[in-house]
């Protein structure tokens, strides 16, 4: 008899005091006779801080013994659980591959992913993997590629920041390739979004700072693109507005559970929102630079969102400005000044976190080869303020590299350093 819906409802949720449902991935439940199973993965440490994490930190969330009450819980329910906990930042086809094998090995029967975006990511791939065992992932990467049913699948969020607890996307990085690349499907909506704020607690303030305004990210990106809708701009909104008054009280202070609270529910609804309405180029220039060198998403798009919202220009003045006024940054009514006073507010918001301005490692030989892969990802999926194409996307890296002692001028009254 395999786990249920109604089973998971009526004798997991009730011990979690925050739920919004949607669908979700990242742990494996299994039942025989009395006995259920389930599978679950530690999240990597810049989205998480409890099951995966990335190789060099692979065991850090599971050690911090983050996973215990949730394993506890399960024990209870008669539920026992088996813990996969390699997932890695950045998970990779490999990765996939090797978690969904232990699965199967397991004789798993559901998805449970515990932690960051990197272990809901890698649990909607190895479902995506379950569910077409003959198709391999390079061939799922776009749009509506898997059309198969996923097992259970159940997300609980470690951090407010990658909505992909409520998304129908999945971020995979090529193992041979470094080529890193997104899974579109409705199938990889996860079942049900548990957002309990207790379980953000023990995420260190710069993984608060980052994996914040990656969700600030995701709302003033679907916000100012050119596919909105009554709904997912009110949702950006409102995440904006709840990240404004709660990214930096939770960042001083871990504990603060209202600030958490709302951490979380600024993720999803910035979550829903980019799920219907996209995202645009600052994400499509943090993937490759988290696909070719490692850096974690949160921080790149940290470091890229004002400088790409700046390099707009005039095609994204007007939301922005609206933005500015309706979150109480500006009262100009000149569209071109408060756009500029959002950005700026992004600008303070980054230097009061120690969140540097540019980015550590980005060689001027692999730009032209990044700026292929953002160009490739963004056009013409993502509906973008202002279209730009593979030259204008290689300014984005350079404006972003570390530069040398002898350049760092530009960056003499902030200067930066990716960690």
């Amino acid at each position: 008899m395999e786990v249920s819906h109604e089973y998971f409802k009526e004798n997991i949720l009730p011990h979690f005091s925050d739920l919004f449902s949607y669908r979700t991935p990242c742990s494996s439940l299994q039942r025989t006779g009395t006995d259920r199973r389930i599978q679950t993965r530690p999240g990597s440490p810049e989205k998480t801080s409890h099951f995966p994490y990335p190789a060099r930190h692979r065991s850090g969330v599971y050690k911090l013994g983050l996973t215990k009450p949730l394993e506890k819980q399960l024990l209870k329910s008669e539920i026992s659980c088996t813990i996969y906990k390699d997932t890695v930042a950045n998970p990779t086809s490999a990765n996939i591959e090797e978690s969904k094998d232990f699965y199967l090995a397991h004789g798993c029967q559901a998805l449970l992913a515990f932690g960051g975006g990197s272990s809901m990511d890698c649990a909607k791939a190895v479902g995506a993997r379950l569910a077409r065992p003959n198709k391999p992932l390079a061939k799922m990467e776009g749009i509506l590629k898997i059309w198969h049913k996923l097992p259970l699948l159940i997300a609980v969020p470690t951090t407010a920041g990658t909505g992909s607890e409520t998304t129908l996307a999945a971020v995979i990085t090529d193992a041979d390739t470094h080529h890193k690349y997104a899974i579109n499907d409705f199938n990889l909506i996860p079942d049900y979004a548990v957002l309990e704020p207790s379980v953000t607690y023990g995420l260190p303030p710069q993984l608060t700072a980052t994996t914040g305004m990656d969700a600030l990210t995701h709302a003033i990106e679907a916000y100012i693109g050119r596919s909105t809708t009554k709904q997912t701009r009110a949702a950006s909104i409102e995440a904006i507005q709840l990240i404004f008054d709660n990214l930096q009280t939770a960042y001083k202070n871990g504990n603060d559970k209202t600030a958490r609270r709302n951490m979380l529910r600024a993720s999803y609804l910035a979550g829903t929102a980019f799920t219907k309405s996209y995202v645009g180029y600052v994400h499509a220039v943090a993937h490759s630079l988290g696909g070719c060198y490692g850096i974690p998403h949160g921080l790149a798009n940290s470091v890229l969102l004002p400088i790409v919202l700046e390099a707009y220009g005039t095609a994204a003045h007007k939301k922005l400005a609206r933005l500015a006024r309706i979150t109480g940054i500006s009262d100009s009514k000149l569209d071109a000044v408060a756009a500029e006073e959002f950005i700026n507010h992004i600008r303070s918001m980054n230097i009061s976190m120690n969140i540097p301005e540019t980015l550590d490692g980005i060689r001027n030989e692999d730009i032209p080869k990044l700026a292929c892969y953002a160009d490739k990802e963004a056009n013409p999926l993502y509906p973008v303020p202002a279209l730009w194409g593979p030259e204008k996307l290689e300014q984005m890296y350079h404006l972003v590299q570390e530069v040398s002692e002898h350049d760092r001028n530009r960056n003499s009254e902030h200067p930066g350093k990716a960690a």
